[in-house]
């Protein structure tokens, strides 16, 4: 007998459904939001009001897509958090009504360990134990992944993440937001010329914001020198700034992979689709012998088909909730 599983993504400003059967993703579609990059970042308030308009249509065509009827889902997996309270309550709210309607279980899930088991919504996927870069605009995280269920976050970001430390440089540059992918292109076509700290932390922890500063300081000063330094240096400065990001991320996986004797090594989450850093896991790949897990481009950003994944797995050990589940905007 077969499983089909809804999954339901609306932690910050994308509405997703997906529908997976005996886990095998059988769509997965995505409304984005373009209304925030006139804000130059994500507001709440627009952003939970995008998914209230958005969710049933995305929901209706994920099942039409599947070639499925409604009847036909087992369970509803959704987003129970981290993210915007918002937003996370029109998913959930959704979700719980939906699952009382059609008299089925309810999946919380929550979105970081679903960036982790994005990679099980293909094949190939990393064998267990596997070590885990998860890395996006609110988390840096490191996680020994032990089983779909099991993992252990070993080192996180005392600060600010990865994916903050790009959108701010990108403001900084005058780019559009969100700055990450337009800093990735600009950087195809520049040198790493500048060099900027690489913080001093300890363990496995990460920490960007003392980069964040020494970039704005950086560019205070070449502009008392030409006031048309960013619009000259463009790419040398998006180079520069985004190796010395995936400097910082893969020293800590190196470490991580040394201490504790893993070599199946993953990364995730939106930053995870950044080039600089796909091609830099791929030549530390190379050179340590790892065997390198890099999910595609449409399962690194917030999408329902991981948040469908993962609650395919608790799904298979029978972990559901009632009516009483509330989102929370901080999960650890």
């Amino acid at each position: 007998m077969s499983t089909i599983i809804l999954g339901i993504e609306s932690s910050c400003d994308d509405t997703s459904a997906s529908i997976l059967k005996d886990g095998k993703i059988l769509s997965n579609c995505i409304a984005n939001q373009d209304a925030h990059r006139l804000y130059g970042g994500v507001v709440p308030e627009v952003a939970s009001r995008a998914h209230q308009k958005n969710i049933i249509p995305v929901v209706d065509l994920a099942i039409r897509q599947a070639g499925i009827n409604k009847q036909d889902i087992d369970a509803i997996a959704f987003t129970k958090g981290p993210g915007l309270i918002g937003s996370l309550i029109v998913g959930v709210s959704f979700a719980k009504a939906y699952a009382l309607s059609l008299g089925i279980p309810m999946i919380e899930v929550h979105h970081m360990q679903a960036h982790v088991l994005a990679h099980f919504a293909e094949q190939p996927h990393p064998a267990f134990p596997f070590l885990c870069l998860t890395v996006s605009g609110g988390h840096t995280q490191i996680v020994l992944v032990k089983s779909h269920l099991e993992m252990e976050v070993i080192g996180h970001t005392l600060d600010d993440a990865a994916g903050e430390a790009f959108d701010k440089t990108g403001k900084l540059l005058g780019l559009d937001y969100p700055a990450g992918p337009i800093i990735d292109r600009l950087a195809q076509d520049g040198n790493a010329r500048f060099e900027f700290p690489e913080p001093k932390i300890q363990g496995l922890n990460f920490s960007f914001s003392g980069l964040k500063t020494s970039i704005l300081y950086f560019l205070k000063e070449e502009l008392k020198k030409d006031p048309h330094f960013i619009k000259n240096s463009m790419n040398d400065i998006c180079a520069s700034v985004q190796a010395r990001i995936i400097s910082i991320l893969m020293a800590k996986l190196k470490r991580a992979s040394r201490e504790t004797g893993i070599k199946e090594i993953a990364i995730a989450g939106g930053v995870s689709a950044n080039s600089g850093l796909r091609k830099a896991l791929q030549e530390n790949a190379a050179r340590f012998g790892w065997n390198a897990h890099i999910p595609k481009i449409e399962y690194c950003t917030d999408n329902a088909a991981m948040i469908a994944v993962a609650g395919y797995y608790k799904f298979l050990e029978g972990v559901f909730v009632g009516q009483e589940v509330a989102p929370v905007a901080r999960w650890k």
